[in-house]
């Protein structure tokens, strides 16, 4: 009688502990896939990740043209000369201007 009882606490202590692991197994695969720190956040922000260094690459490439113009216009008469002529259609003593119209 007290073997049988024995018996049924351990199953019935057996069920209780199974339950439990499989509510925590299903709290941790709930908190993997939505909670903070989830999985799909993680990809999202990895696709940010991965837009934000493509645009860093793109803006230190610009950097590097304007700080070589802004050397050029500190240190060099002909790019002066050419925006000169690029944007005020300036032209130097002597030369003679064309314009062709289209």
């Amino acid at each position: 009688m007290w073997d049988e009882q024995l018996k049924q606490l351990q199953a019935h202590g057996l069920n209780i502990a199974l339950a439990i692991v499989v509510i925590l197994l299903l709290w941790v695969q709930v908190h993997l896939w939505f909670g903070k720190g989830s999985y799909r956040e993680y990809a999202q922000l990895q696709e940010r990740i991965t837009a934000q260094k493509q645009e860093n690459v793109q803006l230190k490439i610009r950097n590097e043209s304007l700080a070589a113009e802004v050397n050029d216009l500190k240190n060099g008469s002909e790019a002066i000369e050419e925006r000169a002529r690029a944007e005020l259609g300036m032209i130097k003593q002597g030369e003679v201007f064309f314009q062709i119209v289209k």
